[in-house]
């Protein structure tokens, strides 16, 4: 495993002054986190950039490769509600194909919870004006901001009037540009043929107890023993997905050629919004008018902070599949887009799927020390 090198402590302490203004205390969370719940929140991609581990017997267990989720389910251990909570410690993720990135890096961030939704776009304002603080500490002068935001795609999507399986595969897709480009290649093309009562369509319509029941006595049938921890109910749910997913039609080249337009709109925020008004011509829809309205309060608190070089991409999402609003990366020209120096961003329904109902509002964001630092990574 590379290890990345450490920071100077006078450098770290710089970038990490801003997070202790806060008030959030600064907690400790399990460094092995369990395997299967990652993968469901953050996405089935995630998997080869996991450190796994497995006991004789046990579940298998990763490595975490991030804090928000470690960080969420402690907020539920304390009982939810209203908290915020700052962090300091090593992640771990495997580098893919030939690269020297270190896989053992730090990281330092703090995320929020809230009970009531407030004013987001105020609340989405600090935690950038946190992560781009912290940043500029580090003393590198070739920053940038950037910003995206799976809800506007998801609003656009809900505009294009697609079948329900298929605008949930494109929102899905937020974070992954490879699949977003797998659909609008395979527009126009009817979905392919599948045999009739496959295994998908027998679970179908079942409730999720009766469909593992059925999976479970298939595999008794077949001899067959489940292995990596998943489970009958969960197995089934996704294949049910996965057969909803194949049978959806695919875009219209009308379709594509609108969403290949949306997706290549980037230039500074006011610019880029117009942009989306423009595509969106006098057609009501009111999704995306009140996504445009939220963007509007939300640019009116970013300009506060005087960012020179801030940018707005509609195809820019974050590897983590639980972001469902703004998304954020802090860059450096000399790194590139590929290696943010901070990343964050709105993950309001993280919480509820973890079992935690009191929160309707949840946004954090980490720094990358080492990428901050102007000698550190080049």
């Amino acid at each position: 495993m590379r290890i990345e090198p450490p920071v100077p402590a006078e450098v770290l302490a710089a970038i990490s002054a801003p997070f202790q203004v806060s008030p959030a205390p600064l907690i400790e969370v399990p460094i092995l986190q369990p395997l299967n719940l990652l993968l469901d929140l953050a996405g089935e991609a995630l998997r080869a950039r996991l450190f796994v581990v497995q006991a004789a017997g046990g579940d298998e267990a990763c490595l975490r490769p991030d804090f928000t989720v470690p960080v969420a389910r402690h907020h539920l251990t304390q009982g939810g509600g209203s908290a915020s909570y700052r962090y300091e410690g090593k992640a771990f993720r495997a580098s893919a194909g030939p690269t020297h990135r270190a896989e053992e890096f730090l990281q330092i961030g703090l995320e929020q919870f809230a009970t009531t939704s407030g004013d987001l776009a105020e609340a989405d304002a600090e935690i950038v004006a946190l992560a781009w603080t912290a940043c500029k500490a580090g003393g590198r002068k070739d920053l940038s901001l950037w910003l995206g935001d799976v809800g506007l795609l998801a609003a656009f999507v809900e505009a294009l009037d697609l079948s329900p399986a298929l605008a949930a595969r494109l929102v899905r897709g937020a974070a992954h540009p490879r699949l977003l480009q797998n659909e609008i290649d395979r527009a126009g093309r009817s979905p392919p043929q599948r045999p009739q009562a496959g295994l998908a369509d027998l679970l179908a319509n079942k409730t999720p107890a009766a469909a593992a029941a059925i999976l479970q006595e298939v595999w008794a049938l077949a001899g067959i023993e489940p292995v990596g921890g998943r489970g009958p109910q969960e197995i089934a749910q996704r294949l049910i997905r996965k057969a909803e997913d194949a049978k959806a039609p695919a875009l219209s080249q009308v379709q594509a050629d609108t969403l290949r337009a949306f997706l290549a709109i980037e230039d500074v925020p006011r610019e880029a919004l117009a942009a989306v008004r423009t595509m969106a011509g006098r057609k009501s829809m009111p999704m995306l008018d009140r996504a445009l309205a939220d963007w509007d309060r939300r640019l009116a608190q970013l300009e506060l902070l005087g960012i020179a070089d801030i940018y707005l991409s509609t195809a820019m999402g974050h590897s983590f599949d639980y972001y469902d609003g703004l998304t954020f990366e802090v860059r450096s020209a000399a790194l590139g887009a590929g290696r943010a120096v901070a990343v964050g961003g709105r993950y309001d329904g993280l919480p509820a799927r973890l079992g935690d109902n009191s929160v309707v509002s949840a946004v954090g964001c980490m720094v990358r020390p080492w990428r901050a630092w102007e000698a550190g990574e080049a």
